[in-house]
């Protein structure tokens, strides 16, 4: 992955054409894409699986394309999102699931396995084993769910090795994408954000919903933004709720 990132630089550098096998891969957000949740897998147990089993009421869904043996890329998405999901007050398995899918077919769950042993006890956090799955499937399985996010990959078969886009997807607890979050590493905030805005709602605290009204994704910048007119109304709107609850309590102390 390190020499294609390098060629691809290179090329973009000196104002070339960009090499034949980068031209098919990337990310092309499809908010509002229905999955196929009837896809079969193949989870780390070495169990046959149905993605829908880890749809649940209320529970907005975090998915990461990658494979386990990539030498570069993948790492770094999981593990900038293991350091994100480390700085978030909720859980995977409670508040929301974390779903990982290998995009390469010769991947098995012995391999699944030891990657979720290995995060599992970096993340820390007390039944997250039944949160954080790592799947494998058919090369079919993995190119349906891959086009059903937009998500765009090629096999290199000179190095032997995927060349792909890094990012998470973040899905409704119905199975829609909601929001698509470019990266490799994303802030406490952005993951809080998403869910919220995944979940509509359900996850979360009125305050969380107030920082979603504030904040918007700027798909440009990668991340929440706050919209300064957004917080001037939620502001003004603090405000008038704050005076009427003042003027109600001064009413209430002249009563008694």
């Amino acid at each position: 992955m390190a020499l294609i990132l390098a060629l691809l630089s290179a090329s973009l550098l000196a104002a070339e054409p960009t090499p034949a096998m980068l031209q098919n891969v990337g990310i092309d957000p499809k908010l509002g894409t229905v999955f196929p949740l009837e896809l079969e897998f193949t989870d780390e147990a070495g169990e046959t699986v149905t993605l829908g089993k880890y749809f649940k009421e209320n529970k907005p869904v975090i998915l990461e394309l990658v494979y386990y043996g990539c030498p570069n890329l993948c790492t770094y998405l999981l593990n900038g999102t293991l350091e994100g999901l480390k700085g978030l007050k909720w859980s995977a398995g409670r508040e929301f699931e974390m779903v990982a899918v290998s995009i390469d077919p010769n991947e098995t769950p012995d391999l699944a396995s030891t990657k979720k042993a290995n995060y599992l006890k970096e993340y820390g956090r007390s039944g997250s084993e039944t949160g954080w799955h790592f799947l494998t499937a058919t090369e079919a399985n993995v190119r349906q769910l891959a086009d059903a996010v937009g998500f765009r990959y090629q096999y290199d078969p000179e190095i032997k090795q995927y060349a792909h886009a890094a990012g998470l997807f973040v899905l409704t607890p119905d199975g829609k994408l909601a929001r698509t979050l470019f990266g490799i590493q994303f802030s406490p905030r952005d993951l809080r954000l998403a869910l919220v805005e995944a979940s509509e709602g359900k996850v979360g605290t009125i305050v969380d919903r107030l920082l979603l009204f504030c904040y918007g994704y700027d798909p440009k910048a990668n991340k929440y933004v706050l919209f300064a007119s957004n917080a001037m109304k939620a502001g003004g709107a603090a405000t008038i709720f704050a005076l009427s609850f003042l003027v109600y309590r001064l009413g209430r102390k002249r009563k008694t």
